[in-house]
This record gives structure tokens, sequence and C-alpha cells, in this order.
């Protein structure tokens, strides 16, 4: 049995992780501050007793070694994070303080009690800005230019998970997302478009599309994301991954099929679109097949129903 403890393992990610890793017999341990993440979303995980620990706990505080110390994991999956564009565009510099001084605490803890192997959720929708080819390769990181701060701290973080790797010997993988969808994401918390739209429709309110609406997004179920998780941990040594499915989505795309799901006949509010984001994303997949045997498994339209009756409670 491996101890894996997952920083933001009550989110919108990490809970679905924690399950996962705890149905593979694993033994977890979440920590989250709760600042977007929810008691609500590990009610799975607290069924398997103490297989499953929770902490409430910032990544930042000095109490974070001292939790290594305790627990011991033999792999750690870093999750938490200052999530979002528009507000590390507000604030830089609580950004940096997360994605930047979170990780670099959570590394010290890997190095001193003997961590196997971090898996580092980068994000594929920032960290190679506006590229010239679409789909985005890993590739393209070389000569990359993030358009936001959330962007450039996770590019930076990649280069502390190298120097880690090559000068403390802790591995690592890091898997660079897409625009991950799936229940339990919170449209007040650590939001994106489809969680908006979904809770904005389902109350019979007009969502905002930013822009023209014609930006694209590479969608990609929270389930398949997580199935990349799982493999990492014994795969994918050393490299930046993407997990995305290739595909571009514009957002006037996903709002007219949430708005036939959700029988919504009202018309999108417009708005300028925000600094910082890209204009299209698509993130080419062909090394995670390579390197973990991933491919993604959801369609859109399948992935958006399931989002959608988890809303509705059905």
């Amino acid at each position: 049995m491996t101890t894996v403890l997952v920083t933001g393992g009550a989110g919108f990610i990490g809970s679905h992780l924690c399950d996962r890793l705890l149905a593979e017999d694993h033994r977890v341990v979440a920590v989250d501050d709760l600042s977007t993440g929810r008691i609500a979303n590990l009610g799975e995980a607290r069924g398997y007793g103490k297989e499953f620990t929770f902490l409430n706990m910032d990544i930042r505080a000095d109490g974070l070694l001292p939790l290594f110390e305790r627990v011991r994991p033999e792999v750690v999956m870093h999750l938490a994070a200052d999530a979002g564009v528009r507000p590390s565009v507000a604030d830089p510099k609580f950004d940096a303080s997360v994605n930047v001084m979170g990780l670099l605490n959570v590394l010290e803890g890997c190095v001193r009690t003997g961590v196997r192997k971090i898996i580092f959720a980068s994000s594929g929708g920032t960290i190679y800005g506006e590229t010239k080819k679409l789909p985005a390769k890993e590739s393209a990181l070389g000569a990359s230019h993030p358009l936001s701060p959330c962007g450039i701290t996770k590019k930076v973080g990649l280069d502390y998970l190298s120097f880690y790797q090559r000068y403390r010997g802790l591995d690592f993988a890091a898997l660079a997302l897409g625009n991950v969808y799936g229940p339990r994401q919170d449209p007040r918390g650590e939001a994106g478009v489809v969680a908006i739209f979904i809770d904005r429709m389902s109350r019979g309110e007009s969502p905002t599309v930013f822009g023209d609406g014609k930006q694209t997004r590479d969608f990609v179920f929270v389930d398949d994301a997580v199935h990349a998780f799982a493999l990492a941990m014994e795969s994918g040594t050393g490299r930046l991954i993407n997990i995305g499915t290739g595909v571009e989505t514009s957002v006037n795309d996903v709002s007219t099929m949430l708005a036939d799901m959700l029988e919504f006949i009202g018309s999108p509010q417009r708005a300028s679109r925000p600094i910082g984001e890209p204009r299209r994303v698509a993130l080419d997949v062909g090394l995670a097949a390579e390197e973990l045997g991933w491919k993604p498994w959801t369609h859109l339209e399948d992935g958006l129903r399931e989002t959608v009756a988890f809303v509705r409670g059905v």
C-alpha cells in the first residue's frame, strides 16, 4: 500500500483524485486550506475510514514539514495552487506566493522525508501563451511567453522540479492540463466556463461570454485527467506531458450545447475579453500516449451531460 499526499485534495480535481487513489487501495492524506476546496467534496473519500486523512493546511505553512515527517508519503500529487488567470492578473504577488513559495515548501518536504516522486499539476492552457502551431506540443515550452502570472509561475515551477530532480534526487512528472471540467467544479471557486455556464443557465440566468466567444479551449473531462495522475505514479519520469484532447472548442459552441441540454432559451451577455487569456488552446497528446499509455476517453458532449446531471442531482 502506497501512502500518497494530495495537496489541494478537497478541490475539484483533487477530490476526484483522492477517490481514485483510495479505490486502488492506496492510503491517502489530503491537504487543503479550503479557500476554494470544499469538505463536501470528500464525502466518498471519508467513507474509507483510516485509509483517508484530511488536514486543513496552507501549503506555505511552517507546519507542512512536520506533516511530511509524520505521514512519510511515498508519492505527492501537487494540485494546490492559485487557480485562474483573472485572479493571478489581479494579484500577481499572491499568485507567486502560492504557486512558487508553496511549491518550494512542498518540494523541501519531499526531499527531507524521502518522497519517491512528485506529480505536478501544470497548466496547458497558460504555460504556452499564444502558440504559433496547434495543437501545441510540449516542445513549444522553450519559446513560450505566458500571458498571465499564473502561466508564468506554472512555467517557473517546471524549472524548480528539474532542479530538484537533478540536484536533490526527487523524481517528478508534470501534467499540463487542458480545461478540466466535470462534477464538483465550483462555479464560485476554482471556476471554469462549463461550471459557470451550467450554474447560471440552470437558474434561468444568462451567462456572460467574454469577447466574441470564438476563443477556443481544450476541454478534458475530470475522470480522464485523474486517470493521467494515477498513471504518472509509475511513468513519465522527468517529463512535461500534455493532458487534453487535441480538439479546439469555442466558448460559443459550449454555450450552445449547454443551453440545449438545460433547455435554456435566453441569450448570453457579452463583455470584453480579459487580459492574460490566450485566444486559442489545443494540446497535442501524443506524448501522453507514449509515456503514460494515456488517451482521452470522454467525448465533450457526454462529459457535459454527466456534469449537467450532477448539478441537477439526477
